[in-house]
Parts: C-alpha cells; structure tokens; sequence
C-alpha cells in the first residue's frame, strides 16, 4: 500500500517529466519562429561571402550580358542565371588601386592620399592602420577572413638600409638588373593581415609590376633574389607584358592564376567542417596583362589572347563555384563576381576583332567615359537573390561594407563608409526606388564625374585616361565640361551642357558637397 509521500513524489515527477516536454516544444517553436523571421543569424544573417574581382574585365566580356560578346562564359552566364546582375554597376575609379581601396573602406580614393594614378609595387599602404575595412568588419561580427590573390594598396615594407629609402617606381622607370630596391625581403610586411585579414595569400601589385613574389600572411614565401628582364609588346605580341625587375626564383608568370585558383578554392575546403561564416576576398591578376592564357584555353574564343584569358577568369568562377558546393556551403554563401574597371580594349583591338569588351559604351579602362568605370556586376544567394534577376539600380563598388552591414544587421563604426550605401533591398529585388542619391567617378588622371538619375556630368574634357586625346581645351567660350543624359545617350555622343543650366548647376553643387 503506497504512502502519501510515495504518491506525492510520484506526481511530482509526472509533472517535472511534463514541464520539460512544454519547454522543449516552446524551445522547437522559438527557433522555428526565428528561422522564419530571419532572426537566425547563423543560417539567415550570416551567409559565407565570396568576393571574386576580375582585373579589367568589361561589361561586354560575358556572353550572357552581351549576346555578341567573342567569349563564352558558362560559369559567370550560371551565376546570372541562378541570381542577379546589375546593368548599371560602376567602380569608384577606372583603375586598380582606387577602386579596390574604396571595395574595401566604402570609400573614394580620392579622399586618401591618392588623388590620381595608381600605386606600385614598393609603395607604402594606401589604406590607414586605423580604418575600418570589409575585413574588419566582418572579422569583429565572428566571420573568417581571407585574401587571396591581387593586392595592389601598398605594403608596409622594411628597408635594408634604414637611412635609404625604398625604390620608387615611375611609370616608365626600368629597374636595371643588379639594381637595390633596399627592401629586406625577409621581414615581414604590414599588408592585408593588419587590416582585418585572418590569412592573406598575395602578390604585391598587379602582374606587370615588380617585385614579382608570393606573400602569405605577410611574409615572403620565396625571397626575389633572380632578375626579370621582362616582356615586350613589340616583341612577344599584344598583352605580353611586364616590367624588367626582381622576381622570386620559382615565380612562374604562366601559373600564377592557377596557382592563385588552387590556394582560393583550398581555403574553402578547409572551411567544410568550420562553424564560424567566412568572408574570402579574391581579386584576379586577369585579364590584366600580361595576357597568358593556358594551354587548356588557348584559342576557345573570338578575341584573341585577351578573351581566352577571360576564359582562363571564367574557368576560375567555376572551380570556386564548385568548390562550394563540395565544400556544401554553396546554399548559405553570397557569391559575387566583378571588376575593378572597364576593360584595356582599344581602338586597335576593336579594328581586329569584332568582339567589345567594353560593350556599346564609350571608352576603356582609364577613362571618365562610360567605357572606363561602367562594369559587369553579378551575384547569387540561394534563397534570397531570385534566379534570373536584373536590376537598373546605380551601384558603386564602395557599396560592399554598407551592404554587408545590412546583410548582419550591425551597425558600422562612427565614420566608416561614408560612400558606401545598403544594396541589399537591390539585390533582393525589395527596392522601389533608387538607393544612391549620386555616384562620384573618378579618371586614372584625376578627372571627375558625377551621376545622378539620367545625368552624368563631367568637369573636364577628354578622356582623363587612355583615350586620346585625354586633355581637350575648349574653343570659342565653350564650357569645360561635359553632361549626358544616359537614358537616352549611353554612347556618350551628345553633350548638352548647355541646353541644362539648371541640372549642371546642381550637379556642380553635389560634387563639390561631397569634396568636402
């Protein structure tokens, strides 16, 4: 005969047993809730996030954003395909070192010490110690961070001999062989890992420019004690190039994409078992010269040696594409694919091959035209990119770190990316308007324009870049300056200036508000 002591125990522990079936059940119904309201930051706000950059790479150079394009590109056509791409995307700068500067703090160049040009390979670090970058960011909300490829903002080298500086490279400068750079090439550099980067696999600069050497986590892989002589155009063909200079003994121009390919597509192996989201930032040595394409995409295209080197770039996208999904985090992963500028395809180029890299707009890398900063922008996002999607919204490649913040729901730090606006409503399709209240472009030689809506206004005449002629004086009391309406002249061929005082006066007055 039981006890009451026995009976109220036993009733206690049916109801004990009870209690914890309602918690689990209301545990199961939270996170449902939150997996559906998108409060779930690891599956939902925490995407992995690929960041591929072409090297002078046009908008014309896909075949699926240019039906007559000479190039086939199966596995950028795949990711427009299964998600979005942008018709009128824009670098800040129509060349390398400004935009991936502004990619990376959300900001103009030219706000920076950098008001024209580009850097080389022995000059100091364009982005300050203390900016927050992409990298950064997402390193300080719990992701991974790597940089693989391109780098291209300058190296915190050390001098061998402190009371000497460091080589200068000029633009037509040739490093004669047996010539001191006076870098200590054993020392570690200040680069990419004191900015946010958890790993950084890079060469210095862009493939043409010494010193020619890996670095991994800002340290030599291989010390560039051999000499290059160099490539010549005039000798070795069209896209051939680089300069005379210092290259580590085993640095093989002809294998660097591949080998860059590999160590991009290893990292997100590695990744496979890891909790934490990653953030992989490759930027391509290509199709910027030298023009190598392998022997596995030789003569695939209709443009010569520059379009089977963005065969060589598309054959990239895909082993990433499908390291991903060996990887199985293709589904949680932001993957995009674009260019710093418009591509080197000049008139002569154009005159061989019926092939426009640069597709019907005016100019090319370099310049204030719509040619040199106008770029193919694509991404996918499963489950929040719709497949097949296309926006005409203004996008600017200093957008990624407000984008990004929007993605994770954090807030920037005071100050950072102040050009920088949240795409995210674009690349979803929620947006009704335009984002961008105005974009600034900016010349290899320094010129200015400024969009907004239809308008794109320009402060100078001439290209400011590789068209010639670059620098045009006006004649006859005529304005030093050019507008367009895009809407209705993409070309750039009709300049009415004058026919719009009062969206030039406006215009004027954005630019200058945003100078200071």
């Amino acid at each position: 005969m039981q006890t009451n002591d026995s009976i109220g125990n036993f009733v206690y522990k049916q109801w004990l047993l009870v209690a914890c079936l309602f918690m689990m059940l209301v545990s199961c119904a939270l996170k449902t809730s939150k997996k559906s309201s998108g409060e779930d930051k690891t599956e939902n706000n925490r995407p992995n996030i690929v960041y591929i950059l072409a090297d002078d790479m046009g908008y014309g150079d896909l075949s699926s954003l240019n039906q007559n394009s000479g190039i086939r590109t199966p596995f950028m056509d795949k990711i427009v395909e299964q998600g979005i791409y942008f018709t009128d995307a824009h670098s800040n700068s129509a060349v390398c070192t400004p935009t991936r500067y502004g990619i990376l703090t959300g900001r103009y160049a030219w706000r920076s010490r950098l008001k024209e040009g580009v850097l080389w390979g022995y000059d100091p670090p364009l982005i300050e110690n203390d900016r927050t970058t992409v990298a950064s960011f997402l390193q300080d909300n719990g992701y991974n961070t790597a940089c693989i490829g391109k780098w291209h903002l300058g190296l915190g080298w050390q001098a061998k001999n402190p009371d000497k500086p460091i080589a200068k490279y000029e633009w037509d400068k040739v490093f004669e062989e047996g010539a001191d750079s006076n870098v200590d090439f054993s020392k570690k550099v200040s680069g990419p890992n004191t900015l946010g980067f958890d790993y950084s696999y890079i060469i210095p600069s862009s493939l043409d420019m010494t010193p020619y050497l890996y670095l991994e986590n800002e340290k030599a892989t291989e010390l560039p004690t051999a000499y290059t002589k160099g490539k010549s155009q005039d000798k070795d063909g069209r896209g051939v190039f680089w300069r005379p200079g210092e290259v580590a003994p085993n640095f093989n121009f002809n294998k660097v994409m591949d080998h860059l390919t590999y160590k991009a597509a290893n990292y997100i192996a590695e990744q496979k078992n890891v909790e934490e989201p990653f953030f992989l930032y490759f930027p391509l040595t290509a199709p910027h010269t030298p023009w190598l394409p392998t022997e596995e995409v030789n003569g695939k295209s209709n443009a010569g040696r520059y379009g089977d080197f963005v065969t060589l770039v598309d054959n990239t996208v895909g082993t990433v594409l499908k390291a991903l999904e060996e990887s199985g985090k293709a589904n949680n992963t932001l993957i995009i694919v674009t260019s710093d500028n418009g591509s080197n395809w000049t008139k002569e180029d154009k005159e061989i091959f019926e092939h426009r890299a640069n597709y019907i707009y005016r100019g090319q890398k370099a310049d204030i035209y719509e040619g040199g900063h106008r770029i193919p922008f694509i991404a996918r996002w499963p489950g929040k990119i719709k497949p097949g999607s296309v926006s005409d919204q203004v996008l600017c490649t200093t957008d990624l770190l407000a984008t990004l913040s929007g993605i994770l729901g954090e807030d920037l730090p005071k100050g950072a990316g102040e050009d920088s606006y949240d795409m995210l409503p674009a690349l979803t399709g929620e947006a009704q308007n335009q984002i961008r209240d105005y974009t600034v472009h900016h010349s290899l030689n320094g010129f200015f324009a400024i969009r907004k809506g239809q308008w794109k206004l320009t402060t100078s005449l001439g290209s400011g870049g590789f068209t010639k002629p670059d620098i045009i004086k006006p004649e006859n009391n005529q304005p030093n300056a050019t507008l367009y309406n895009l809407s209705e002249d993409p070309r750039e061929t009709n300049n009415v200036y004058s026919e719009y005082p009062e969206v030039v006066e406006e215009l004027l007055a954005l630019l200058d508000d945003a100078k200071r």
